[in-house]
């Protein structure tokens, strides 16, 4: 086969457009392109060929129908090692093409537009687009496919070097990258229709279907020796990571980001003014005040030992008072806000390494978005845990009741143990973290965990489990400290054991009838 010496051009992204089609046509192509690519094209002075000339056929249904004919796609699927396809396309007149340069019409950018219609994002479904990069990238062997600007450098110098040849080795990276953008683009159409058309009827489909654009390359993963990177979910719509902003500080790491995400998760569970500190995911210093000043030094206050090195959750612009009380504060990795004032960035920023996140608004997203966790062999898919326990579903087992403080602080308790990983148990006293046991392989020794870290503010303390309590040795555990009321799921086949345990300490304990487990 004689080389292919034409080039489709048609993109969206115009970004260096110009200098690859005046370099393609510097290498002996002839261009063919679409509407608005031809304008630009002819603008910037060069020689363009209309796909219409091509096909003999005019452009239709108010460019709905461009491209999809015979005479482009049998030049792009004949193989060059397969006489029949050349013998069919030389009967036909079709003349082969060897490079195709193509971007998708802005879907992802028209659904972010503030008050954007459904009409209005079925317009940006790009039809055309995709057909062409699908049949260029399975006839790679014939086929230069083109679909990020910032491969067109590269092509063209491989162009110039290689003697007006592209490897193979770069056909395929190019090829492989076809599928990637498409499937992509198929996945933010997908998840944002499913979401608009039929209000989430099917929201665990047949299908799990992820859409996410790299962000960032991390420095590494968990550990050194581990490669990793940030993407971004552009479909979500409340306070998240991947529209957060570093205002000051190094780069974050993969631990940094997932405990961001723990102490982003607090803070965005309390109306009130809320302040937790985070390490390894689960809250060493949490509470609430009247104040964000006092509530950030009750949070401190929680386990100032272990608050060293931890990442700062807060609920409310960051002002110059709280900004002095941070700066007092030993080594703090990071803090999360919803806004800081410039005095308070000020402050914050004269230690360097101290990293800022903004994160805006931190208002939360109904239950479209679900939580993702990679096992081997594949994914698991569930709701996120939204579940509010309100003071009218709270069953009383013991002969001691609570009034309304104590079911103000339970529920409290409830809130912060929700956050905290299983096996958990969270002591409290006064809108105040004061203990907790996370991750234990059994509830009593969580209990004891608490306990301990708690000390003397034991006493007279509330105590919220995660999961119910499987013998009464966790309630004696906690009776000993001086532990005054507990809220846990109830649901244990020795859940009279552990109420006769409480009853017998004069300890207040109420069931909520659900579980809160965060593996």
């Amino acid at each position: 086969m004689e080389k292919a010496k034409r080039a489709i051009i048609s993109v969206s992204d115009k970004t260096g457009v110009t200098e690859l089609a005046r370099g393609l046509i510097g290498a002996g192509y002839e261009i063919i392109s679409t509407g608005g690519t031809a304008k630009t094209l002819r603008e910037a002075g060069l020689k363009v060929t209309l796909i219409s000339e091509v096909t003999g056929f005019p452009e239709i249904l108010e460019g709905r129908v461009k491209t999809l004919h015979p005479a482009i796609f049998g030049g792009l699927l004949a193989r060059g090692d397969n006489t029949e396809h050349q013998k069919q396309i030389r009967e036909q007149h079709i003349t082969p093409i060897g490079i195709v340069v193509v971007n998708l019409y802005p879907f992802e950018q028209t659904i972010a537009k503030e008050n954007v219609t459904i009409a209005e994002a079925i317009e940006n479904i790009d039809i055309g687009g995709p057909s062409l990069l699908r049949a260029a990238a399975k006839n790679y062997q014939d086929v230069a496919v083109i679909v990020d600007p910032a491969d067109y450098t590269t092509v063209l110098a491989e162009l110039v070097n290689s003697r007006d040849n592209i490897s193979l080795s770069t056909k395929k990276k190019l090829a492989v990258k076809v599928f990637q953008y498409t499937s992509y683009y198929d996945s933010i159409i997908y998840r944002y229709l499913n979401k608009t058309m039929i209000a989430n009827e099917d929201s665990f489909a047949d299908y799990l279907v992820i859409g996410a654009k790299k962000l960032s390359t991390l420095r590494y993963g968990e550990n050194p020796h581990q490669k990793a990177a940030f993407y971004r979910d552009n479909l979500v719509e409340e306070a998240n990571l991947g529209d957060a902003r570093l205002l000051s500080g190094k780069e974050l790491s993969y631990n940094n980001l997932v405990d961001l995400d723990a102490a982003l998760g607090i803070i965005k569970e309390f109306d009130e003014p809320a302040v937790t500190f985070i390490k390894h995911t689960n809250p060493c210093g949490l509470a609430i005040a009247d104040s964000i000043e006092a509530a950030y030094e009750k949070a401190y206050q929680s386990d100032p030992l272990s608050a060293y090195g931890s990442i700062i959750g807060i609920n409310r612009r960051v002002e110059e008072k709280l900004a002095f009380l941070i700066d007092k504060t030993p080594f703090v990795e990071a803090i999360i806000a919803p806004s800081y004032s410039q005095r308070a960035l000020t402050i914050l920023k004269e230690k360097a390494n101290r990293r800022l996140i903004e994160v805006g608004d931190l208002h939360i997203q109904d239950c479209y978005i679900k939580e993702l966790k990679s096992i081997s062999g594949g994914f698991l898919l569930q709701d996120r845990d939204f579940k509010d326990i309100f003071p009218d579903e709270l069953v009383v087992v013991t002969a001691k009741k609570p009034n309304k403080e104590d079911i103000t602080e339970l529920l409290l308790a409830w809130k912060m143990v929700k956050h905290v990983k299983s096996n958990a148990i969270v002591l409290t006293n006064n809108r105040q973290l004061v203990g907790s046991g996370a991750g234990q392989m059994s509830r009593v020794d969580s209990v004891q965990l608490a306990v301990q870290k708690a000390g003397e503010r034991s006493k007279g303390s509330y105590l919220a489990s995660d999961a119910f309590f499987p013998f009464a040795d966790g309630v004696d555990a906690a009776a000993q400290a001086g532990v005054k009321a507990i809220i846990q799921p109830g649901g244990s086949k020795r859940d009279d054991e552990v109420i006769a345990a409480a009853n017998a300490s004069g300890m207040i304990m109420v069931f909520t009838g659900n579980r809160c487990f965060k593996h």
